[in-house]
């Protein structure tokens, strides 16, 4: 309900959610199911209806005016969206969807409704979860609410299947919404290993400089690049932080490294677009520090190639996309010990896990591996080899497994109702 997967992943509320749903979808229909996506129109010229990809159909629901509605204000339009996908459901003939899948826990409520109404099962994928966001809020972020605690309670009560991105997530599931563990599936997010992919052997020298021509930055030196959605829960600021420790305690090194930062102000980052530009300046490395605007899923290999290292220092992380994408370019991850993280990347064999957000920590991590080749070498190898653990492929057949478990259920729970009502 509050992003599209049309929409351009690294800004606004577009992120690791978008692309999951694109690729699932694509490997859906390849596998023979035709797939109907939902979502709010966000503007007067959008088609009602857009073929995304074959099989793939994305259905624009009006609910509530086209912009100038922040995620917090959607939960007033629920209704508005419900009723859309219910209308564009009694167009079709009875029985036309077999499965909902609803994403994020306002899709959740729409989903809620729509098993109920078509008397289908409810399959739901928090993505991020209030109650874990809030155990780990940045400095000065906002608390998510009490109104979507309690609705993230109900979708988790009234879902017939809960996906969780990995045993981690399952575990909070369980531990914090009180989900039955025999309904908590973990299925692994992928990575599309046909886009995202190492460089060739003895080649890595030549596309890194290549991929730094491409991009826009500066072909010597190293380059630390950060990939997302700039807002305080992704904690750039840790890195920026960092690379002005790193100048403090080796500036000779500092002054061969550039951070490169590529993504757009969202959630509450959109209240001071430009925080992180006055941060950079404030900690005087401004020389040092590259902002490049959002890239789509074509062109994002060329920014992790064009890095020697990749950092996620994000707060909170149901698992983290840009994790995997960067090793399955073959290049390390410096990543926070938090959520989806410790499984996206294997410390000391993908990359490195540091424990807490402290900026002389990430520069000291940093600042090691800048200056060891021969381990980010080997380090890199580890990263393509961890990320062909995963693939959208595997992802799908995962999320069919359960599919079809919960229809299996279903129609068997409705059978027992019709023979325990003919008994009577």
């Amino acid at each position: 309900m509050h992003t599209s997967p049309l929409d351009q992943p690294g800004t606004g509320d577009a992120g690791g959610m978008n692309v999951y749903i694109t690729e699932v979808s694509r490997r859906l229909a390849e596998a023979g199911v035709a797939v109907d996506i939902f979502t709010r129109a966000t503007s007067s010229d959008l088609p009602r209806v857009v073929e995304m990809l074959p099989g793939v159909t994305v259905r624009h629901v009006t609910a509530g005016p086209y912009e100038g509605l922040a995620k917090e204000d959607l939960p007033a339009q629920l209704c508005a969206f419900t009723t859309g996908v219910l209308r564009a459901e009694a167009a079709r003939p009875p029985g036309w969807y077999d499965l909902v899948h609803s994403h994020y826990w306002l899709s959740g409520q729409v989903g809620w409704l729509a098993k109920d109404r078509w008397g289908v099962p409810l399959i739901h994928s928090a993505h991020t979860l209030a109650k874990v966001k809030n155990r780990s809020l940045a400095a000065g972020d906002k608390p998510e609410p009490m109104s979507r605690v309690i609705g993230e309670e109900q979708v988790v009560t009234e879902s017939d299947r809960l996906v969780a991105n990995t045993p981690t997530e399952r575990h909070e599931l369980v531990e914090l919404y009180d989900a039955d563990p025999e309904r908590v599936a973990v299925v692994p997010p992928g990575v599309d290993l046909e886009r995202f992919t190492p460089p060739a052997a003895g080649s890595g020298d030549l596309v890194r400089r290549s991929a730094r021509r491409w991009v826009g930055l500066p072909e010597d030196g190293y380059v630390v690049a950060f990939v997302g959605r700039i807002q305080p829960l992704k904690a750039p600021d840790v890195l920026l932080a960092a690379l002005a420790e790193l100048r403090r305690t080796d500036p000779a090194l500092a002054d061969q490294t550039t951070v490169a930062i590529c993504g757009g102000p969202s959630g509450s980052g959109l209240e001071r677009p430009t925080a992180l530009i006055e941060l950079a300046a404030a900690l005087g490395i401004t020389d040092r520090v590259r902002f490049l605007p959002p890239r789509p899923p074509s062109e994002l290999a060329a920014v992790y190639r064009a890095a020697d290292l990749v950092a996620v220092p994000s707060h909170n992380e149901s698992f983290g996309l840009v994790a995997l994408e960067a090793q399955a370019c073959g290049t390390p991850v410096v990543a926070a010990a938090v959520g989806g993280l410790v499984t996206a990347v294997a410390h000391g064999v993908s990359g490195v896990l540091v424990d807490d957000h402290d900026p002389t920590r990430w520069a000291g991590v940093i600042g090691d591996l800048l200056a060891a080749p021969a381990r980010r070498g080997v380090l890199a190898r580890g990263a393509a080899e961890h990320a062909r653990r995963f693939s959208w492929n595997a992802t799908a057949s995962g999320l069919l497994a359960v599919y079809r478990r919960a229809m299996v259920e279903h129609w068997d729970r409705r059978a027992a109702a019709v023979l325990t009502a003919g008994a009577s």
